[in-house]
């Protein structure tokens, strides 16, 4: 049977906002693509486009993302649906967003498809961006702040092994403020998820001890409503 509308339908597109961090400079950062076709060409935007009749919103935004800026995020989840009428000038446009984290260290940008350019770029120093992007980004760094108290989703944005002080770093570089730093450590060690490994690593001064994240045991702690906040 064939189906007929009577309705206009509106496009649908995906875009990643994609966080990383920089230890060193003590910064957030945002993966950008500089546009190579209208609208907007010239202009930094974030990674996304439209989907595929034949694809799932989570495979377009990963394929976006990979073919954009050549990126795999290790964490990716749908963060909120945009459609204000006048937010693309192609017409109704309506645009899925998610949140990723990816550890800028371990990946290497290529761009690609309609993308000029691809960079990692501090929060703090953001171009003007295109579409209603900035408004997206709002909305991610906010639910990324959110989530803190209950998912320790900046370990995402460290190496395999790390030591206490660049997970508080991360930590503050997240919440945009500065942490006690006895209280983090006796914070994050009562949450029972660090594992050490046994080694340690020099950070200039002594040697700091290496953990590892334990997922299961987070996992297992979750369904119990354990609480994850680092207060100030």
């Amino acid at each position: 049977m064939t189906y007929t509308y009577e309705h206009p339908k509106a496009d649908h597109t995906v875009d990643a906002v994609v966080f990383g961090a920089d230890l060193e400079s003590a910064s957030l950062q945002l993966l950008l693509v500089e546009r190579d076709v209208a609208p907007f060409e010239g202009m930094w935007a974030l990674p996304g486009g439209f989907i595929h009749r034949d694809e799932s919103l989570d495979a377009a935004v990963a394929r976006e993302l990979k073919e954009e800026t050549g990126v795999t995020a290790s964490y990716l989840e749908q963060l909120y649906t945009f459609g204000e009428p006048d937010r693309d000038p192609r017409g109704r446009v309506i645009s899925t967003a998610y949140l990723g984290l990816v550890r800028p260290s371990q990946v290497e940008l290529v761009s690609g498809t309609d993308a000029r350019a691809a960079k990692w770029i501090p929060i703090q120093r953001l171009p003007r961006l295109a579409f209603d992007h900035k408004a997206i980004v709002t909305s991610a760094l906010t639910r990324l702040r959110s989530k803190l108290p209950w998912q320790p989703v900046g370990i995402e944005l460290l190496p395999k092994t790390f030591t206490l002080t660049e997970l508080q770093r991360i930590y503050e570089i997240i919440l945009g403020h500065e942490l006690d730093k006895r209280n983090f450590r006796r914070k994050v060690l009562s949450f029972d998820v660090l594992k050490s490994t046994g080694e340690t690593r020099s950070d200039g001064r002594r040697p700091a001890q290496l953990f590892t994240f334990d997922r299961k045991r987070y996992i297992a702690l979750q369904k119990t409503g354990a609480d994850f906040e680092v207060r100030a």
